[in-house]
């Protein structure tokens, strides 16, 4: 039984270049879900933060951040208003997003990535 690998990002994405190379050169087959042309639903991202807290998912640091009038940059003090500035701008979300099974990774480590599919395949998977 194979697991379902989905990678969320968007394509000019430096990150998300290397990892989609990453699980390419180890013929991993990925479900790839744009943000800029697939959007966002609020249950993916609550999903999300269920799992991770919500200032591992917001991306503080890129262009689309310094960008937001500070108005709306100060309005960002907890999950709540974290999330409704992610789905009004989901290029906010650091990047890639990669689910495994139960596991939500966030930002591209190849220790990382090889770490979590070393481990999914010590049970005599192949990658």
């Amino acid at each position: 039984m194979s697991s379902t690998v989905r990678l969320y990002g968007i394509e000019s994405c430096d990150q998300v270049r290397k990892a989609k190379q990453w699980l390419r050169s180890r013929a991993l087959e990925v479900q790839w879900h744009d943000f800029r042309k697939d959007g966002l639903s609020a249950d993916r991202l609550a999903h999300w933060m269920s799992h991770l807290p919500w200032d591992a998912l917001l991306n503080r640091r890129g262009l689309t951040w310094r960008q937001l009038p500070e108005i709306e940059r100060t309005r960002v003090v907890d999950a709540t208003s974290a999330a409704e500035l992610m789905l009004a701008h989901p290029v906010l979300i650091k990047r890639p997003v990669l689910e495994l099974d139960d596991r939500i990774l966030v930002g591209f480590s190849e220790a990382l990535y090889a770490g979590v599919f070393d481990k999914n395949n010590a049970d005599g998977r192949t990658t």
